[in-house]
């Protein structure tokens, strides 16, 4: 056996001897790297997402011509723009449902479709050889859908089914890189037999890059195009090359021209989501910390008359620290391996309710199924080597610098245990100060996390210092023996405990925080669910003809009290998005709706055009406030109105302008008027009636009580994440608490042996011992309580504030603290268990045998 191969078996015979502080080490480091790398890969995954929607084909990158009222157009449209030397590609959309799951198919024409469209194999179909048989099965019948990997796995064997409207057989699946989980492509004519219609296009893409397709005519109505916004507007065009000309005669042929610039950059919102949760992960990452923290250092303590003898043996102790660094970085390599391989775990039964979040509240696609990224995985493996690192850096530095004959005591560590504590105090003063700092000077969401990351640090830090005052109060106030014993004891027994009941504190103080954002929204979003959606009835209509129709139908009917529209026309205020909308005054919304600030009479203002009431969003992002003026855009030219009023507008990533009806359509004349909310006490009938006199489907009725129960369920699914990363945390403190425990119970023996030498007996010392744990979590849970109520108040004041544009009220709810006490009672008792068992059941003889051994 070499030399190095000797030392290392002394050093490693120590973990064979407590197997249960290596567990710890491997079960902290495991837990912070799958906390961790569970996180990354969620977010990893879905960037990874939204890039593939972005590179895949996409409307909301390209200039396109539409309906204005959001319906569909004939073919005969496109031909005839094709005819007059246009190059636009004709797309269908629509929603298609196979086995129970809706997708979105995207129909095309490949060979019309511009080369800034990438589909499927990284390129436009216009290279029609790099597909070979492919593009002919695509374009040919029954079809090809192209869709991403897993979609294309799962729809396999539904291939030939009956689908859609008309029970058309689904076409094969192939495999397309690039795709949107919830995408499928086909070819146009593909499509419109899947959706059931035939001859009809949701759109045409315009392609600003193709002048050698079009000749003389496509330039000239090319340039009035960038210089009109309705192209039913271009009267002072030659009838031959403007757009109405070349339309002229077609029914329903009308178009508008929609710019990228009108569709919302949901990156700065999706990179805020992703933000709150590798916040999350790092803090359970942190937590889990703890927990090697505590074990390696206990465990070098330990092993002081190991490192003695070797040093004694003329073992360096540059070669000492290698040795022990070479040991801590293979443990560290194996738990990480571990803990990624939990972290994906946990990534795949989250993932579902990401990529719900996500879609449903900022339209973010996020393919449904993970795949092993190498970037998280080297990620995860790093970050539980750089953990261990951190963790053990400490010890390390202590064991290269502490003197030979020093090393001979084994409290020589301990002896500075009093000038530790008023270090870390000071640097818990510090990160306070320091958050104070970022609080008054600093900007941003980044911002927000520090404020609240500092005062939790610094929290935790000063948690020793805070317990050891209050225990010696308690012991102050002792009068009994044993009493007194009972607080000196728990002080000396703090300093093991303390990066355990640190942990402990960070998670209580976490799911406090969160618990009570999470509820108060939850209580904030009913309200506000109850103001939004008090109609009985709303119905979208398939065009503004029939929109109208609609609404003189149901004015004329007793049975429905009010007819309430909700027109609308997609927006920009100063490059931002921000919808318009047009609604009549009524009742409704002056009983209901609660403006965040307002002038004198806002609802009037508005009824008589004189004013428009702006969401949270908007307000806050140009530090807007009532009865400042905003221009807008509108066909017209510039227009600027008063703001009345402010509303709330929650989870909606766009802005929002609402105006009176008829000062929108005086203003937008081709703006949607689709959408009207009925008020009625007959739902049930006047659904029915609507459903058979105009052919409408679930669709385009709906009822207010499922409209609630689906916004309930995003709301649900926005917050799973959230609340299964915290329970995990307060998990992993457990986990530390317990690991303390176990392995201080041999350290333990020393201070137990002399009172059950005097008589105690163990089931009272066990009571004792217990009532010492459950005394600490409840002192730390009672810390807890206003740490989380600022980390609360740093959610809903400044973190949803900057992520998302609107604030929350604070809401405290006592109840939940006395839960969090009791959880951590529960904690500290579980924790508890197995050592005072072993308590309980220790022999007499070991511990009488303290007595003989020599130190």
């Amino acid at each position: 056996m070499t030399g190095t191969a000797a030392i290392a078996g002394a050093l490693a015979g120590h973990w064979r001897r407590h197997k249960v502080q290596l567990a710890a080490l491997i079960v902290g480091l495991a837990a912070a790297t799958a906390l961790w790398s569970g996180v990354q890969a969620l977010n990893t995954h879905a960037r990874a997402s939204y890039r593939a929607a972005e590179d895949s084909f996409s409307r909301s990158r390209v200039p396109v011509l539409a309906p204005p009222d959001g319906g569909t157009v004939t073919d005969a449209v496109f031909a005839r723009l094709r005819r007059a030397g246009w190059a636009v590609a004709p797309v269908l959309e629509g929603r298609l449902t196979v086995d129970g799951r809706s997708y979105t198919l995207v129909g095309i024409d490949p060979l019309s479709l511009p080369d800034s469209q990438r589909l499927p194999g990284g390129q436009g179909f216009d290279a029609v050889a790099a597909y070979g048989d492919d593009f002919l099965r695509f374009v040919s019948r029954p079809g090809l859908l192209y869709a991403a990997p897993a979609t294309a796995r799962a729809l396999a064997a539904g291939t030939g089914r009956p689908v859609g409207p008309k029970d058309h057989p689904l076409p094969p699946i192939a495999a397309g890189d690039g795709i949107a989980g919830d995408t499928l492509i086909a070819d146009i004519g593909v499509a419109q037999a899947l959706l059931g219609q035939p001859g009809r296009l949701s759109y045409l893409i315009l392609d600003p890059d193709s002048g050698h397709r079009r000749g003389a005519a496509m330039d000239t109505a090319q340039d009035s195009l960038n210089a009109q916004d309705d192209l039913n507007a271009q009267d002072n065009l030659n009838a031959q090359d403007s757009l109405a000309g070349i339309l002229a005669g077609l029914p329903g042929a009308a178009l508008v021209r929609v710019d990228p610039a009108v569709t919302v950059d949901i990156s700065g919102l999706t990179d805020s989501f992703h933000l709150n949760l590798t916040a999350f992960g790092l803090l359970s990452f942190l937590v889990g910390l703890f927990i090697v923290h505590a074990t390696i250092g206990l465990a070098f303590e330990q092993r002081l008359p190991t490192y003695r003898t070797l040093r004694a043996c003329g073992v360096s102790a540059r070669r000492l620290t290698a040795l022990l660094l070479t040991e801590l970085l293979t443990i560290a390599l194996a738990a990480g391996a571990v803990g990624v391989a939990l972290g994906y775990g946990l990534a795949a039964a989250l993932l579902p309710d990401v990529a719900g979040s996500l879609g449903g509240l900022y339209g973010a696609a996020v393919d449904g199924s993970l795949r092993v990224r190498p970037s998280w995985w080297l990620a995860g493996l790093g970050m539980s080597l750089a953990g261990a690192l951190a963790a053990s850096a400490g010890a390390l530095w202590r064991v290269y610098r502490l003197p030979l004959l020093a090393a001979a005591h084994p409290r020589a560590w301990h002896d500075a245990q009093a000038r530790r504590l008023t270090v870390q105090t000071l640097a818990a003063g510090a990160l306070l100060l320091a958050a104070v700092a970022v609080y008054r000077y600093g900007t941003g969401l980044v911002a927000g996390f520090a404020v609240m990351g500092g005062v939790l640090l610094g929290a935790a830090l000063a948690l020793p210092g805070l317990l050891s005052l209050m225990l010696t109060a308690g012991g102050a106030l002792a009068r009994r023996p044993l009493a007194q014993w009972f607080w000196a004891d728990m002080r000396q027994q703090l300093s093991g405990l303390s990066l355990a009941l640190m942990a402990l504190l960070l998670a209580l103080a976490t799911n406090i925080g969160v618990g009570t954002m999470v509820d108060g929204f939850r209580k904030t979003f009913a309200v506000f669910l109850d103001e939004r959606l008090v109609t009985e009835v709303y119905v979208d209509a398939r065009d503004n003809g029939e929109g109208d129709r609609i609404a003189a139908w149901l004015a004329a009917r007793a049975d429905v009290d009010a007819v309430l529209p909700n027109w609308s026309v997609a927006g920009a205020y100063r490059g931002w998005p921000a919808d318009i909308y047009g609604f009549r005054d009524h009742a409704t919304y002056r009983d209901l709706w609660t403006l965040l600030d307002a002038v004198e009479g806002p609802w009037d203002r508005v009824r008589d055009g004189a004013g428009a009431l702006v969401s949270e969003q908007l307000a806050r992002r140009f530090d807007i406030r009532a009865g400042d003026d905003i221009t807008l855009d509108s066909p017209a030219g510039p227009w600027t109105v008063a703001v009345a009023g402010i509303y709330a507008d929650y989870g909606n990533p766009r802005g929002q302008v609402r105006v009176a009806a008829a000062t929108l359509t005086q203003r937008f004349p081709n703006a949607r008027r689709t959408q009207y909310g009925v008020r009625t006490q007959q739902t049930d009938r006047v659904i029915a009636a609507l459903k058979t006199r105009f052919a409408l489907d679930d669709r385009r009725v709906i009822d207010q009580t499922r409209l609630k129960r689906f916004s309930n369920g995003v709301f649900e699914r926005t917050f799973t994440v959230t609340v299964a990363l915290k329970t995990l945390t307060l998990g992993v403190a457990g986990i530390a608490l317990l690991t303390a425990l176990m392995t201080l119970t041999g350290a333990r023996l020393p201070q137990i042996a002399p009172i059950w030498a005097l008589g105690v007996p163990r089931r009272t010392l066990v009571r004792l011992e217990l009532a010492k744990i459950l005394a600490l979590a409840l002192l730390t849970a009672g810390l807890a309580v206003p740490l989380g109520t600022f980390v609360a108040w740093c959610l809903v004041a400044l973190v949803n504030v900057e992520a998302f544009g609107w604030r929350l009220p604070l809401y405290v709810f006592p109840m939940k603290w006395l839960d969090m006490a009791a959880v951590a009672a529960l904690t500290a008792g579980l924790a508890a268990a197995l050592p005072l068992a072993a308590l309980r059941r220790m022999p007499p003889a070991r511990l009488a045998k303290v007595f003989a051994d020599e130190r």
